[in-house]
């Protein structure tokens, strides 16, 4: 004969199953953990799928920062409080560590809420020019501060302001402790205030590697991603303490500088003869300056009564380098993507041992790295191609080949000898 066991029956094994305290504690304790796997796979996936779906941007963000995963640690602590007077030896224990629990629970979800009001804030144009991540994280900072002293006074069952007391005798240590945690704090003020930098700028900071766009402003680091896709981490704080070169009043003033120089041979410097006068006279951007400056030399030689055929050294002559720098400064006058509104002058520099350097300074209107590569290397193209026709030489270093053709020719007039 089977035998079935009533309700009274299975009632009176709950009491006596349930009179034994760890048992209770143990049933507890599996109550709260299914109770946050259901909560998790009802509440929490349903709203990460909402969340996906919704057109708004918002909400995505609740997803990315796991706003909604404290639901789920909630109503765990929720029912684990409830759920301690079924085992009233520990049911003061339990509270407690709820109550705890309830503490940091707060403390994460404000935490979660500030990285998703950041996220937002960083979206809007604004953020560029006033990054508030470094005082976002001195909120959280104090928060989690907070979090800490509550959660040990609800443990202990103290005031919290016997903690916060004793944090005066201890002022020395936090300070030393938090010393970089202070300094950078006030190195992320000047820099927003003073709008030393933004995210996007180009800065230059040679002693720690940095040469690239500012990709993040946080409290304790900057980071910085060079123009070889590496990424630097400089200390905040740095930036009070060491020079750096931000490259932004560049951009603004829509010019970025050119300022090269070659090397020209000295031993090809020369007076201007008449047949090479006459070869540049059909040059286009040196046909006016060369009529004028003739006719004003001509005019000065004349009142000064001066025999210029009786010596090249009587009188005023032109030159051959001195033209060539004012064919460069025409044709730079003329180059469609050269500023004419701001300096714009060939000049020369002291001559060194590998020769008199001619120095192109001017400002090409493009700031993007590679357009003002290209305009660079076509306006030196241009001028390393024209010296010939000035009878002027570039000075390199000899290479092997040089000296080959020389040993070469030297081996040729022996021989003939």
């Amino acid at each position: 004969m089977l035998y079935f066991p009533t309700v009274e029956n299975f009632i009176t094994f709950l009491q006596k199953f349930l009179q034994n305290d760890l048992l209770r504690l143990g049933l507890v304790i599996i109550i709260t953990l299914a109770c946050y796997v259901l909560s998790r796979k009802l509440i929490v996936e349903t709203a990460h799928r909402l969340s996906r779906r919704s057109p708004n941007r918002w909400d995505d963000y609740f997803s990315q920062f796991k706003v909604y995963d404290i639901a789920a640690y909630a109503i765990a602590l929720l029912v684990l409080f409830y759920a301690a007077n079924l085992v009233p030896a520990w049911s003061s224990i339990i509270i407690r560590l709820a109550e705890v629990g309830w503490v940091f629970v707060i403390v994460v979800f404000i935490d979660r809420l500030l990285s998703v009001g950041t996220a937002i804030y960083e979206t809007h144009p604004i953020a560029k020019e006033h990054p508030i991540k470094g005082y976002v994280q001195i909120i959280k900072l104090f928060v989690y501060a907070a979090g800490i002293i509550i959660g040990l006074a609800t443990l202990l069952d103290r005031s919290p302001w016997v903690f916060l007391s004793g944090l005066g005798a201890l002022s020395a240590v936090l300070l030393l402790i938090f010393r970089h945690t202070l300094l950078s704090f006030v190195a992320s003020f000047q820099i927003v205030s003073q709008d030393l930098f933004r995210l996007g700028d180009w800065i230059e900071m040679p002693k720690f590697g940095a040469d690239g766009e500012v990709i993040d402003i946080a409290l304790h680091t900057v980071k910085v991603q060079n123009w070889d896709k590496t990424i630097v981490v400089i200390p905040t704080y740095k930036f009070l303490e060491e020079s750096f070169k931000n490259w932004r009043g560049m951009e603004l003033a829509g010019g970025r500088r050119i300022k090269r120089a070659i090397l020209v041979d000295q031993a090809t410097v020369k007076l201007l003869d008449h047949k090479l006068l006459e070869r540049l006279k059909k040059v286009h951007l040196l046909k006016n300056y060369l009529e004028e400056k003739i006719k004003e030399i001509d005019a000065y030689n004349r009142e000064q009564g001066i025999d210029i055929e009786a010596s090249p050294l009587n009188g005023r002559r032109l030159t051959n380098l001195g033209t060539f720098r004012i064919y460069i400064e025409e044709y730079l006058k003329q180059h469609p993507k050269i500023r004419k509104d701001m300096t714009l002058m060939v000049r020369q520099l002291a001559p060194t041992p590998q020769g008199l350097p001619l120095e192109v300074y001017c400002f090409v209107a493009d700031t993007r790295w590679i357009p003002y590569e290209k305009v660079q290397a076509d306006i030196f193209d241009h001028i390393l191609s024209t010296a010939g026709e000035f009878d002027l030489r570039v000075y390199q270093m000899p290479t092997g080949a040089d000296l080959k053709e020389g040993l070469s020719s030297l081996i040729a007039k022996k021989d003939l000898t």
